[in-house]
């Protein structure tokens, strides 16, 4: 008798705006389910996907996580890379008592007992960049990001630090997801003069962003930019001749050299094509399949609690290193690095923490009451929803 396969949710942007960053996700998730499955599985069951477009459409990933978990039966799902996206289905998923894989760096600000962190908490990537970038580029900095909950909130926590740090903001702009027009926020940069500037846009709007910089003048050797949502999956849409010179900071580079990683990218490479590249969250996306799969089989069954509560303790050598999950708050531990883009699309790792860092959700600059105080007052300005939809 075949035993019954264990159904997992990967829910991603296949479609849309977001399609440019989260359909490679897809590919890693599936990936990893497949290595896993032809090595007999888990608990002697295949892993069967449920793959399932979102759409780039916050509402679509609320539905369409609803309906994995109540009329698919699935055990967990991968999802997700917006915080808008994350910040819907997360109710979802607490009413229901499923698992949500998030595997995107994102504001902190949140943890929830059916979240699983994958990407970097803000003390992972946001401050340790702002600190590099202003130790390094300048004490003047342009923030300028997509205006959903992600962007708006990692800007809110720079500007705590740029304070302490005696930096200077002198320009911040924000467009609607999907924007392609930036020629108003360029010609903001050339007057305001900064040392650097700090993106987090997100989705195929980084596309127009780069080329309006380049257009305009703006070159690396110039005014370098310092993106958090930009890796190498993102630069090969962009151009690498438009990103070289610029930096990323990511816990995770393609460029990284051992020998999990090795192999890791060379499957990734034979099973999509040679001109596929990997990235920080390809590499979480990957990641967390194996988590899954580990917890499963230390839980000896699929339910929800046993999966949460088998994760405390486990170690995994990842193609980013050797980690673990903290149990505390179900985010990843995590070394931060720092990479300078080169013109063939990938990046010189060129500041490394060396050690993981334990992930903080919540920086220290303000309480946890003060960051729901804020998150609740974008939540309200933007009329219910967690981006402007305007």
């Amino acid at each position: 008798m075949v035993s019954k396969p264990i159904k997992v949710g990967v829910l991603h942007s296949l479609t849309g705006t977001m399609a440019i960053s989260e359909s490679s996700l897809v590919d890693a998730t599936l990936l990893a389910i497949d290595e896993i499955n032809g090595k007999g599985g888990v608990l002697g069951r295949r892993i069967q996907p449920i793959v399932v477009d979102g759409r780039s459409n916050w509402p679509v990933f609320a539905n369409e996580a609803r309906r994995l978990i109540g009329q698919e039966g699935v055990c967990s799902v991968f999802g997700g890379w917006t915080s808008a996206s994350r910040k819907i289905m997360k109710p979802i998923f607490e009413e229901l008592n499923n698992l949500l894989w998030y595997p995107v760096q994102y504001e902190g600000l949140e943890q929830s007992p059916n979240i699983v962190y994958l990407g970097a908490a803000p003390n992972q990537q946001v401050l340790p960049a702002v600190q590099w970038a202003i130790r390094n580029l300048g004490r003047r900095i342009f923030l300028i990001g997509s205006d959903y909950v992600f962007p708006r909130s990692a800007n809110e926590i720079v500007r705590d630090e740029i304070e302490n740090l005696s930096g200077e903001i002198v320009g911040e702009q924000y467009k609607v997801l999907g924007v392609q027009d930036f020629k108003s926020v360029v010609e903001e940069i050339k007057r305001t003069k900064p040392d650097f500037i700090f993106n987090t846009i997100n989705g195929d709007s980084n596309i127009s962003f780069f080329k309006q910089l380049r257009k305009d003048g703006i070159t690396s050797d110039k005014v370098p930019t310092v993106s958090m949502s930009v890796a190498e999956d993102e630069v090969r849409h962009i151009n690498p001749i438009l990103t070289s010179g610029d930096y990323a900071v990511w816990n995770y580079f393609q460029s990284l050299d051992n020998r999990t990683n090795k192999l890791f990218v060379k499957n990734f490479k034979s099973r999509y094509g040679p001109h596929r590249v990997t990235s920080d969250p390809i590499e979480k996306a990957y990641s967390a399949v194996f988590f899954f799969a580990r917890a499963v089989e230390k839980a000896g069954d699929i339910d929800v609690s046993s999966i949460r509560n088998s994760l405390k303790g486990i170690r995994f050598s990842l193609p980013a290193g050797s980690t673990t999950i903290d149990s505390s708050t179900q985010h990843l531990n995590q070394s931060v690095r720092v990479g300078r883009a080169r013109a063939d699309g990938q990046f010189d790792i060129i500041w490394d923490s060396k050690n993981p860092i334990k992930p903080e959700p919540y920086p220290k600059s303000r309480s946890r009451e003060e960051w729901h105080a804020f998150l609740n007052s974008l939540y309200r300005q933007w009329g219910g929803r967690w981006a402007n939809q305007c």
